[in-house]
């Protein structure tokens, strides 16, 4: 079988499909060739296509007899290509990544006979998923097609036609000996390798399959296990595929544990964050409680102490109806006015304790609030009421007097005879003046009292 010039042959492209099988299967021991440089593989196809075409020139009816041979020396070569194409796509994936990628297609400038333009324009033309990398399987039959269309370029326009015509002619009578005998052997192959359901387009299988049977037989045993080794590792992709998926799930649930994990250890920070803040409002509204406690006690105190100063009030009250009583009484003028000043002195010593009780208060009304003070203020003024009420009645006290005494001077005048009047105007000149002195020391001490009411400050 020969080569066109551009061609691209089916038998390279079942051995490229083979090199991603043996990354992890052994290869068969048709597929062992030693290593060659790029060169010399180059020289050995040439010389091969030439022999092929010098012998087709010189002796046409001998094609059909060395087209075996042509085919299995055609055959080496590629293998020796794939093998090579193999190597180089190793050198370009040192990482071992399982694919390579424009960058990684600039280290074969030193393996091949291509400028890095050529290079980028082959990585351009193989990748037809537009994915930015090249599995094996696309690196291998890519670049085997594009050295063949290099190696091909020198070669004659007539030529190329006459080897591509028969080629086809030879594989058009090859189609027209199968039969339905040959279609049942193939479903039974492929039912007891398994691989009917792997592939769901069995046309090319089956046209390669009819092929080897018809030029290669010894070859067809080889593409049987190949046949085999791709379902296998096209249901170990499948599984590797679910076993990604699978693990691409669990990430996804262990991502959605730790996100609600976290969310969940948010939610018990929040939660105790209004523990705390409650816990303070409780500790707020317990002092807040016991302030207003402490307020009502102080007003208690402040009822009992105002309590006390109505009781003192009531009492000077019934002191001064008493005093009233008492100035009713008929009495002597002087044990009267013994006992006004006893009074009096004695309202002096109590409006002092007054005086100094108030100050005190005053002292502790200024540690009380506003509403304590209005109210000593209150207590304050109904004892300059007191002391006026006092004042009034020691005012009401001295007419009294005065009027006594005029009252005893008539009735003593009427009393004594006429020719001792003189006598008793001297005599009563000295109660007189005795009077007005009492009388003086009287006022001089209301003075001095409303002095002090005057000098008392203010609260």
């Amino acid at each position: 079988m020969s080569l066109p010039q551009g061609a691209y042959s089916p038998d390279f492209e079942m051995t490229a499909r083979s090199t991603l099988v043996r990354r992890k299967l052994p290869p068969p021991q048709l597929l062992d060739p030693g290593r060659e440089s790029f060169g010399k593989m180059e020289n050995r196809r040439g010389e091969l296509l030439d022999a092929l075409w010098e012998e087709e020139e010189e002796d046409g009816v001998a094609a059909s007899a060395s087209s075996s041979l042509r085919l299995s020396e055609a055959g080496d070569v590629q293998v020796e290509m794939l093998e090579k194409a193999r190597e180089l796509f190793q050198l370009c994936d040192k990482e071992e990544k399982g694919f390579i990628t424009k960058l990684d297609m600039q280290r074969l400038q030193s393996e091949l006979p291509l400028t890095p333009e050529q290079l980028e324009a082959v990585f351009e033309s193989l990748e037809q998923d537009n994915n930015g990398y090249l599995t094996p399987v696309e690196f291998s039959m890519g670049l085997g097609k594009f050295i063949g269309i290099e190696l091909y370029q020198g070669s004659g326009s007539t030529d190329h036609f006459r080897h591509e015509e028969t080629f086809e002619s030879g594989w058009s009578d090859d189609l027209d000996q199968t039969d339905d005998e040959e279609e049942k052997r193939f479903y039974s192959m492929m039912e007891q390798l398994g691989v009917a359901q792997v592939f769901e387009d069995q046309s090319e299988v089956r046209e390669l399959w009819t092929r080897l049977r018809k030029e290669r037989p010894d070859l067809l045993a080889n593409f049987e296990e190949f046949l085999f080794h791709v379902s296998s590792y096209i249901r170990e992709v499948h599984y590797e595929k679910e076993s990604m998926e699978q693990a691409l799930k669990r990430k996804e649930t262990d991502h959605d544990r730790e996100v609600r994990c976290l969310y969940e250890e948010m939610e018990q920070q929040i939660k105790a964050e209004k523990e705390r803040l409650l816990c303070q409002e409780s500790l707020r509204h317990n002092r807040s409680n016991l302030l207003q406690k402490e307020l009502r006690s102080k007003e208690q105190e402040l009822e009992k102490i105002l309590y006390r100063q109505k009781k003192l009030e009531h009492q000077i009250q019934s002191l001064n109806s008493e005093q009233l009583e008492t100035r009713v009484q008929n009495e002597r003028l002087q044990l009267l006015n013994e006992n006004l000043l006893e009074q009096l002195e004695r309202s002096k010593w109590e409006l002092e304790v007054a005086k100094g009780h108030l100050e005190r208060l005053q002292k502790e009304a200024q540690c009380e609030q506003e509403q304590k003070d209005r109210d000593v203020f209150r207590v304050s003024k109904n004892m300059q009421k007191e002391k006026q009420s006092l004042l009034r009645q020691l005012e009401l006290l001295r007419e009294m007097n005065k009027k006594l005494r005029d009252d005893r001077d008539a009735f003593e005048a009427k009393k004594l005879p006429c020719h001792r009047v003189p006598l008793v105007k001297t005599w009563r000149g000295q109660p007189s003046r005795n009077v007005n002195e009492r009388a003086r020391r009287q006022s001089r001490g209301l003075g001095a009292i409303q002095r002090n009411t005057t000098d008392t400050p203010p609260l």
